[in-house]
């Protein structure tokens, strides 16, 4: 199956079809919504169910088997978050704020892109190293880090400049000012690292570890079985949060609208290249590519908002769940899955390069 049968076949799974009718519903001014009880639930379900997954194959695996692909995926998080910065302010010329903001929310990973995966991989009839979730859970709260403390060194330097102009009345209270935007660092830290998403990603894990394979059979069945059946539900929110965002996609610009569909990309073919050097399998080096490809929609408002107020909440969020996001599960993932087949197996490459020839990517 080459590039294009597989997105079409993607483009026909439920998952993708109850986004797409989320969309759809959106545009058309229906008054369907998820009940709000329901929407708070999906994501803690969907989190501890990838963490339990996760905490089963790092007893299975050990965890000295998965500490280099881990630090890997730091490295490479942080190498894209500052490459994304730079690309952003020289090239896209964003404000500061702006583009340490952008570049966090497409450096962080998103916990629903890796659901979709995992579903995706399932489809396939493929699996993956279930020790990537733990990956997940570290590298969601790193690229935020990396973004606040760069725009508080900035801001720092921009008020101790100031300060040599001013008197020593007025530098006493631009010191308290330094000093309030240095707390706010260490503030927006535990809000970031003891966030739901994280503490209970983290719980799961530890639980999973603890009870293996033996005890995860009694809740097999809510917790596997019922693992598609839960996305495709949540997928209609994210469906309708999408389709109610696509007005502002002319907001964002040309430049950040190719910067979302073209770095994620970049990124995920980085990702399936490195960890399948670093001998990870078919479907661990897709989800380890889509971890790098992914851009986080849900934490980035919940930290940015707070970490740094004077960036524009529109510009993350549309470029995030609006444009990446659909282009992500309904194009990307394939691409990523045929990337890998091919460098694991070395079949497909006719397919893979009349792909790009025809000029796709």
């Amino acid at each position: 199956m080459d590039i294009l049968q597989l997105i079409q076949a993607n483009l026909l799974t439920p998952i993708i079809l109850f986004f797409l009718f989320g969309i759809i519903a959106a545009r058309i001014k229906s008054d369907l919504k998820m009940p709000e009880a329901i929407s708070e639930f999906l994501p803690i379900y969907l989190l501890a169910a990838i963490g339990l997954h996760g905490g089963i194959e790092m007893r299975n695996t050990g965890f000295e088997n998965m500490l280099i692909p881990m630090l890997v995926a730091i490295g490479l998080s942080l190498l894209f978050t500052l490459n994304h910065y730079q690309i952003l302010r020289r090239l896209g010329k964003f404000n500061l704020f702006d583009s340490y903001a952008l570049a966090s929310t497409y450096g962080a990973v998103g916990a629903v892109h890796f659901s979709v995966g995992l579903s995706f991989l399932k489809n396939q009839g493929v699996t993956s190293e279930g020790y990537i979730a733990a990956i997940l859970a570290v590298l969601e709260p790193l690229a935020f880090i990396l973004a606040i403390f760069m725009t508080n060194m900035a801001v720092s330097k921009q008020i101790h400049k100031k300060k040599q102009s001013f008197s020593d009345d007025d530098s006493t209270d631009i010191d308290i000012g330094l000093n309030q935007t240095k707390t706010k660092l260490s503030k927006v830290l535990h809000e970031s690292i003891t966030g739901k998403a994280i503490v209970i990603l983290l719980g799961s894990i530890v639980i999973g570890y603890i009870i293996g394979e033996d005890g995860f059979q009694s809740i097999k069945i809510v917790f596997d079985d019922m693992f598609t059946g839960a996305i495709v539900i949540f997928m209609i929110e994210m469906g309708i949060i999408a389709g109610q965002r696509l007005d502002d996609i002319k907001k964002v610009g040309i430049f950040l609208t190719s910067f979302a569909i073209i770095m994620p990309l970049f990124n995920g073919i980085v990702g399936v290249l490195v960890s399948t050097a670093l001998g990870l399998s078919i479907g661990g080096a897709v989800m380890f590519g889509l971890l790098m490809a992914s851009a986080s929609f849900i934490a980035a408002p919940a930290v940015l908002r707070h970490a740094i107020p004077e960036a524009k909440p529109s510009l993350y969020i549309t470029s995030a769940l609006g444009i990446t996001f659909p282009f992500n599960i309904i194009v990307t993932l394939p691409i990523l899955f045929t990337i890998s087949t091919l460098v694991h197996t070395g079949e497909g490459t006719i397919d893979l390069f009349n792909f790009i020839a025809e000029g796709f990517l």
